[in-house]
């Protein structure tokens, strides 16, 4: 099993520079470089501080940039915010500007928050067809010159320009939860994302259940990879332990808020829970997230992190978002480096 890092900008107190938030990230990636992880994945976020990333490929251009052999990927683009011609171009333009290191992930997209911002009246339905649309769209711009009639966008014979650099162009991931998106990911021959949020381990191994169910449906599809996004943190002591998992858990009330888009939000910003609110949401109570996610000492990330490579799969990507500092994220990515990943060498 792999080791990637998923990872944004994330700001909570304006008086910290975007410019600042940017630098952090690419240290943080540097980092993840040079311990030989696969891939650093950036997501497609608007409006919101909460996860600053308008465009992936900007960032992910100046990282191609900054490194030579980790992969770089999206995690994800928002499928109905684009146009096949234009995501075929740009994504092969960014496989050129890192010299064939480029995976592209795509999803439905999740917040309400964005629909209503970029497509007013989206609900997810609507967002998941039109994934479904322009993922093929975007293979046969790559391949050749292809026109389109869609439900969703018409264009005359085109292709995509440039070409990316990859034969066949990047890996596409698809960000699947239902056995509907598992299946279509395969039946496509995309790899897969998938990730339990906090609802820990049982989750994660039905989310393995509808993968393995789908590879069986499509027998003459080669098995695609499939990679476990999950929130991982290496802690130095229980008190530190206990204190990140209370951390995270504010971090899954307010990803709740945002999700839901209910709370008021003042330039990008949604202030923090209040107890009471906190309280509303016991699914995301401190003792839950410590018990679901993959929070603790090393032995106990490392026993957790061999059972997901046991049920088989082919990449972990550690979420390191998580509303705390830069420095006590990159201390628990060291550690993890140190301390973690030698018992998987």
């Amino acid at each position: 099993m792999k080791f990637s890092l998923f990872v944004h900008m994330e700001r909570t107190d304006p008086a910290i520079p975007h410019a600042r938030l940017f630098a952090e990230l690419e240290e943080l990636a540097l980092t993840a470089e040079g311990a030989g992880f696969e891939t650093v994945w950036i997501g497609e976020h608007h409006a919101m501080d909460f996860t600053i990333a308008p465009n992936p490929f900007i960032q992910l251009a100046h990282l191609a940039a900054k490194t030579r052999t980790i992969r770089l990927g999206t995690g994800n683009v928002i499928a109905p915010f684009w146009h096949p011609i234009r995501l075929a171009g740009e994504a092969a333009m960014m496989d050129i500007a890192c010299e064939g290191r480029l995976d592209l992930g795509i999803a439905r997209g999740a917040y309400v928050f964005e629909y209503e911002r970029l497509l007013p009246g989206l609900d997810a339905m609507g967002a998941g067809l039109r994934m479904r649309e322009l993922v093929p769209a975007v293979k046969k711009l790559w391949e050749g010159d292809y026109a389109h009639e869609g439900q969703f966008w018409s264009f005359p014979t085109s292709t995509a320009s440039p070409k990316p650099v990859q034969h066949g162009g990047p890996p596409i991931w698809i960000a699947a939860r239902d056995p509907n998106s598992h299946a279509f990911a395969v039946a496509n021959g995309c790899n897969v994302q998938v990730t339990p949020l906090a609802s820990g381990d049982g989750e994660v191994a039905s989310l393995m259940e509808r993968f393995n169910t789908a590879v069986a449906a499509h027998p003459a599809v080669p098995r695609p990879k499939i990679m476990l996004l999950q929130h991982c943190f290496v802690a130095d002591s229980p008190d530190e332990a206990d204190q990140l998992a209370d951390d995270l858990s504010a971090w899954y009330g307010l990803f709740g808020a945002w999700f839901a888009n209910k709370r008021p939000i003042h330039q990008a910003i949604m202030a923090p829970l209040t107890p009471e609110e906190r309280a509303a949401a016991p699914h995301f109570a401190p003792e839950v997230v410590r018990k679901n996610l993959v929070i603790g000492e090393p032995d106990e990330v490392i026993a957790r992190l061999k059972g997901y490579e046991a049920l088989g799969f082919d990449q972990f990507s550690l979420w390191i978002d998580a509303g705390i500092s830069h420095e006590r994220k990159a201390k628990s990515l060291d550690r993890f480096i140190r301390h973690v990943m030698p018992a998987f060498a």
